[in-house]
């Protein structure tokens, strides 16, 4: 069973200028004191069709985290905009939020992005190259998708008594939500896992 269970996210600052930093409110809760950090990655996805655009935004480490309930605020500067294909600009990508221990990443949280010009004349005529401070970026906050994976939560050295230690598999999730990308005009930005309802 996943020693930590992920409670709450809420997007906050949402819809933003394009050039605002990234702001989520994570609540999480550890069943049992955790002995090591947990590493958080927020990753902007530049380009559907290659990882090579995407940008690791910020990774911070939080830890060594008690049993219990807690909450953070993870910022993020936004994307560079040199690294992102012109054609992939405007219009919908993703935004990823990872957390690893010991470097084994075991759950990844997704929420779609529409990027898109407030004035209708560029909305209708789009400049070459896209002008990003014109640019709103609206988080589809309410409806993420989110795969959990299973990994190792033992200590390394769990191998007393003759027990091997239990190996996680490859990392093949063991449950995912799959959401597609809808209209954006959500008014809500947060949601709540069941775990710790």
């Amino acid at each position: 069973m996943a020693k930590v269970q992920l409670c709450n996210i809420t997007v906050m600052d949402n819809p933003s200028p394009f050039s605002n930093p990234f702001q989520f409110e994570i609540t999480f809760e550890c069943i049992e004191e955790l002995k090591e950090d947990l590493e958080w990655k927020m990753i902007y996805v530049g380009s559907a069709e290659s990882e090579e655009y995407d940008q690791i935004l910020d990774s911070v480490m939080v830890g060594p985290i008690p049993e219990g309930k807690h909450m953070f605020v993870f910022q993020a500067d936004p994307p560079n905009v040199t690294r992102i294909p012109e054609n992939d600009a405007i219009g919908v990508t993703v935004v990823l939020l990872t957390c690893s221990y010991r470097s084994q990443e075991f759950i990844r949280v997704g929420y779609f992005i529409n990027n898109e010009y407030t004035d209708q004349e560029l909305r209708e005529n789009p400049p070459s190259p896209p002008q990003f401070d014109k640019v709103v970026r609206n988080i589809l906050a309410s409806e993420p998708r989110v795969t959990r994976f299973k990994i190792n939560w033992e200590e390394p050295n769990a191998q007393e008594n003759g027990a091997a230690a239990a190996e996680p598999p490859a990392a093949a999730p063991v449950e995912e939500t799959r959401v597609e990308p809808p209209a954006f005009n959500e008014n809500s930005n947060s949601w709540a896992a069941m775990e710790c309802s």
